[in-house]
Formats: structure tokens, C-alpha cells, sequence
């Protein structure tokens, strides 16, 4: 393969910065779909290792200054990023801008927070060049094999840029697993939400696990058969699919279940997070997504653990389940994880619409539960569900109120409570299971404990409250004769 080859005839497709595993996989995707792919890498020898490796699979161009490597884009000219998010990447921007001219297109294809996309393309629009900032799911298997894609930016950007990535991404019935999501930071703030419904569906999963576990008192390896006969139904999805994987899996050096040498310490990468400041920001409750994130938070919280082992009287608790219990007991379970999982995407879906109205992108949700249903981590056929459903109503306002998801809940609900209540009885922490239960009856009851918090605050602070009698806001006289006035 050629080291800076850019004669006329001879030139990329598109180029990719940044080699590391994700970096190096997409850019054989590229190549083993026929395109001619620039590579480019800050270390030389990562780039030197890539060639070594891979340079005999496919058409690359290979490029040790960032100069020769935009030299050997065609144009318009289309580089994606694949480096750690943050200050690494804009400079990478940085040095792509001052070589490239206008009408060139810059791909974000890391996990980048979603304003710092939204100024970045602002930046690079002023410099006559169109920026793109584009979401990735599928892990290192997806880069290689088709990730879902979820580009946002410029709409004349896409229609460049658009043909190479979606002929990359996974296809599930024909259609790419890749759209134009809206302007600017679109694509990014959607993949970040995707990666939020990801932590709340890997934490139910782990939840019911738990529960299996130490409330049926199941061995992993008999917990990975029900995983693997709940993946035949609605639970049919990538995460049930590898956690039966996972549960069958035996430490070579103990012999022993390999989930019982993993050290109980969840990692994160951030994304979660931004997900739940940013609906905060936006004021919708996320309630499961956030008990998922902060279940990773207290997990890693092993000094205060450590410290409170034997220390924290647990009460009187309930023995597991006996076994004659087992197979009603693991069918609660099933139905409690499915209507948990519904409440994590329906709030995931919620923020997205509610982003969508703040920033004037309008994503279509309809195009999202189509782009996920393969090569991301949260592919499920449960997604099909969520895609009839806005087929059925684009403009449905809550995921839940759809006719499917209500007789679901309808139906799952009472396991749902039966399981709430014998993991509190056996002291097991199902934090995701519990909060989605409590989303579920707060949206559907009659009148919330928010009336008293009301006059709290009018007590306190003269904030004032609405009554249900008649318009307008009014202040209670606290200090005063407590008469009623119209604020």
C-alpha cells in the first residue's frame, strides 16, 4: 500500500484520525466495502502498525502529517475523527481546518458531549467548512462489522457524507442502521441518550440476575439457561444475548463462574451522566436512567461499603424463595425486568423529543428505534414495538400511552409489584426495578404529594400555587392574618 500516494485517480474516499481499536476497525469497514480510506494517526507508529497488520486488506493511504493525509482526501473532502473525547479532539479540528478549504466536511465520530458539538460546528461553519458530529454504537465488533450510525450536522453535509456511512452501518431488513438525525449536535446528544437507556437496560438486566441469584438462590450457570429462553421473546436483545454468554462462562484460573471473580465495581465512561444532567436541564424525569447511573456511582464506592458491612442492621428479612416458588417466582421476574426496560426507553425517548423542541432539530423518533434495531449495543426486537408505535402516532406523547405499551403494562404490572415487594422483604437492592415502578404510579395516579411541597415553599419563600378551583396564582399570608391573596 502506498505511503502518500495522492495522484489525481488515486485519491480516499474518506480518511480516518485516530487508530486506536474503534479508529482501525472503521477504517477497514471503509475498505472492505470497496472505498479507498486515508489513515492518519498522531503516533506513527500506531499508523505503521495498521499498515503492517491490515495494509494488504483493502485500499489505504497512509499519511504521517495531517497536511499529506487532507492532501489525499478527493474532494469535498470527508475526515472522521476517532480519538478520546474532549481537548483531544479539537485539536484534531484545529489541525484538519487549517489545512482543509470550503465545502470540506470534519466527522466527530467519538462519544463528544453534545453542546461542545453544537459550538464546534458553529466554529467550523465560520470557517466555511461543514462539521459533522456523528454517534457510533456497536463497540469494536460494530466498527468492524456495521455500527449504527447517527450523524447530525448539516443537512447538504449528509448528502455526501450519508452514502458511505450508511453502505458501512448494519442493515436489519434492508434498511441502513443510519439517518441524518437534525442539525448541529443532533446526532451526538441521540447517541448519548441511546447510551443512557444502555445503562438502565444493563442494570435491570443485573438486577434481575441479582435477583435470581440470591433471591432463588440460582447458580449462574442455570441463570444463563433462563436468560437464553428469555431471549426467544419480547426480551429478544443483544444485552440478554451476551449475558447468557457471560453467566456460561468459567474462570480458566479458579474453575470458578467468572462473574464471581469480577470485582462488584462498575465503570463509566460518562456519557450516563450527561444524560442525566441534561435532562435535568431539559426537566424530565429520567428517574431510571439516573438510579442506573448512580447504582455504577455506589458500586464504586467501596471504602463506604467496606465500612458499613456488619454495621447496617438489615431488620427482619425474608428467606429466599423456596423451590416450589422458583418458576412462578422467575416469570415475576421476566415480566418486572420487561416493564422496567419499557420505562427506561420510554423516558430515554421522552428527552430526546424534549432536546429535540429546545434545540429546533426535529429528530424523528420513528427514525431511531429503525437505526438501533441493529449494530448498536441496545438492539432488541422490543425496538420494533417502539417503531409501530410512532408509525402509529408521530406525535405520541408519552411512549407508555400507546395501545401496545399499556395493555403490556396492564398486564405485567402486578409482577412488577410482587417483585418490588420480596426484594425489599429479602434485603436485595433492585434500584432500577423499584424507581421505574414508582415512574409508572407517579404518572399514573391521581394527585402526587407536589400539592404539600407547593405550600411549602409559598410558606417559606412566598413562591406561590395554582388552586383547582380557579385560575391564576395565589400567596397564603403566613406571617400575616393566613388570608389568601391573587399573586
Amino acid at each position: 500500500m502506498s505511503d502518500t500516494s495522492t495522484a489525481q485517480g488515486n485519491l480516499a474516499n474518506i480518511g480516518v484520525v485516530g487508530l486506536a481499536v474503534m479508529g482501525s476497525n472503521i477504517a477497514r469497514n471503509f475498505a472492505s466495502h470497496g472505498y479507498t480510506v486515508a489513515v492518519y494517526n498522531r503516533s506513527h507508529e500506531k499508523t505503521d502498525a495498521f499498515m503492517s497488520d491490515f495494509g494488504d486488506t483493502g485500499s489505504f493511504i497512509a499519511s504521517s502529517k495531517i497536511e499529506e493525509f487532507v492532501a489525499s482526501l478527493e474532494r469535498p473532502r470527508r475526515a472522521l475523527i476517532m480519538v478520546k473525547a474532549g481537548a483531544a479532539t479539537d485539536a484534531v479540528i484545529s489541525q484538519l481546518a487549517d489545512a482543509m478549504e470550503e465545502g470540506d466536511i470534519i466527522i466527530d465520530g467519538g462519544n463528544s458531549l453534545y453542546t461542545d458539538t453544537i459550538r464546534r460546528e458553529r466554529e467550523i461553519a465560520a470557517r466555511g467548512l461543514h462539521f459533522v458530529g456523528a454517534g457510533i454504537s456497536g463497540g469494536e465488533e460494530g466498527a468492524l462489522n456495521g455500527p449504527s450510525i447517527m450523524p447530525g450536522g448539516p443537512e447538504e453535509s449528509y448528502k455526501s457524507l450519508g452514502p458511505l456511512l450508511e453502505s458501512i452501518a448494519a442493515q436489519v431488513d434492508s434498511t441502513p442502521c443510519c439517518t441524518h438525525i437534525g442539525p448541529n449536535g443532533a446526532g451526538h446528544f441521540v447517541k448519548m441518550v441511546h447510551n443512557g437507556i444502555e445503562y438502565a437496560d444493563m442494570q435491570v438486566i443485573g438486577e434481575a440476575y441479582h435477583l435470581l441469584r440470591y433471591g432463588a438462590n440460582m447458580k449462574p450457570a442455570e441463570i444463563a439457561d433462563v436468560f437464553r429462553e428469555w431471549n426467544k421473546g419480547d426480551l429478544d436483545s443483544y444485552l440478554v444475548e451476551i449475558t447468557a454468554e457471560v453467566l456460561s462462562h468459567v474462570d480458566n484460573e479458579t474453575g470458578k463462574p467468572l462473574v464471581d471473580v469480577i470485582v462488584d465495581s462498575a465503570g463509566q465512561k460518562g456519557t450516563g451522566r450527561w444524560t442525566v444532567k441534561a435532562a435535568l436541564d431539559l426537566g424530565i424525569p429520567v428517574t431510571g436512567i439516573g438510579e442506573a447511573v448512580f447504582a455504577r456511582a455506589l458500586s464504586g464506592a467501596t471504602a463506604q461499603r467496606t465500612a458499613t458491612q456488619g454495621n447496617f442492621p438489615s431488620g427482619s428479612l425474608h428467606s429466599p424463595i423456596s423451590a416450589e416458588e422458583r418458576e412462578s417466582f422467575i416469570e415475576d421476574v421476566r415480566r418486572a425486568l420487561y416493564a422496567s426496560k419499557m420505562v427506561a426507553y420510554a423516558q430515554g425517548f421522552d428527552e430526546i423529543k424534549a432536546g429535540s423542541a429546545e434545540h429546533e432539530w426535529n429528530v424523528d423518533p420513528r427514525d431511531l428505534a429503525t437505526i438501533w434495531r441493529g449494530g448498536c449495543i441496545i438492539r432488541a426486537i422490543f425496538l420494533n414495538r417502539i417503531r409501530e408505535a410512532y408509525d402509529h402516532n408521530p406525535d405520541l406523547q408519552l411512549l407508555l400511552l400507546d395501545p401496545y405499551f399499556t395493555e403490556q403494562m396492564s398486564n405485567l404490572v402486578d409482577s412488577w409489584r410482587r417483585i418490588v415487594v420480596a426484594a425489599t422483604e429479602m434485603g436485595l437492592p433492585i434500584p432500577v426495578f423499584a424507581s421505574s415502578l414508582s415512574y409508572y404510579d407517579s404518572l399514573r395516579a391521581e394527585r402526587l404529594p407536589a400539592t404539600l411541597i407547593q405550600a411549602q415553599r409559598d410558606f417559606f419563600g412566598a413562591h406561590t400555587y395554582c388552586r383547582i378551583d380557579k385560575d391564576g396564582s395565589f400567596h397564603t399570608l403566613w406571617s400575616g392574618d393566613r388570608s389568601e391573596v391573587e399573586a
